[in-house]
């Protein structure tokens, strides 16, 4: 089950039609209309693909998160187009939505790591948000202590500790737009 979760963090969501009245939009007719983040086939022509140059410079150095936006992150100069999980050695593409999709087999990947992470910084997007009381205490069982804060803050926080030597990883959602552009 376990392993399931982890390959359904990487795979790409569905693409969603959108319904204004009693017309149907396509879906993918505009890049602020679809749902959230998720991002399908398609979205290769309107969004850029996720570049990588490289995935860690030296064994011992960690991960900066530069910058981020309403499109995604730069993290140590390597540009990520939506949601992302940064787990030391490695930065991943994080298959969710919005907050309301961080469930167990979301977070799967977190608690399933060897060594063991310390702290899952978690990015909600612009607001700090509540989560599922049983997805957290789980993952306090599991011996990770999790850190939910809206994605500003979130940054920071990953970039502090990351400069402390803690064995940090955060997943983080990217803030809506603030002008919706028409």
């Amino acid at each position: 089950m376990a392993a399931a979760a982890c390959n359904r963090l990487l795979l790409r969501g569905s693409l969603y039609g959108l319904r204004f009245g009693s017309r149907r939009l396509p879906a993918l007719a505009s890049p602020f209309l679809s749902r959230g983040h998720r991002l399908g086939p398609a979205d290769d022509e309107i969004y850029q693909k996720t570049s990588v140059t490289v995935m860690q410079k030296e064994p011992d150095s960690g991960f900066l998160i530069l910058s981020y936006s309403s499109r995604g992150f730069n993290i140590n100069g390597n540009k990520v187009i939506g949601p992302c999980a940064v787990i030391p050695p490695a930065i991943l593409q994080w298959n969710v939505g919005s907050f309301k999709d961080i469930t167990l087999d979301s977070l799967a990947l977190f608690y399933l790591l060897e060594p063991q992470i310390e702290i899952l910084v978690l990015g909600t997007g612009a607001h700090t948000e509540r989560l599922d009381p049983n997805v957290l205490s789980f993952l306090r069982k599991k011996g990770v202590a999790v850190e939910i804060q809206d994605t500003a803050n979130a940054c920071a926080t990953f970039n502090f500790l990351s400069s402390e030597g803690r064995i940090t990883a955060a997943a983080l959602i990217p803030p809506p737009p603030s002008v919706l552009i028409e």
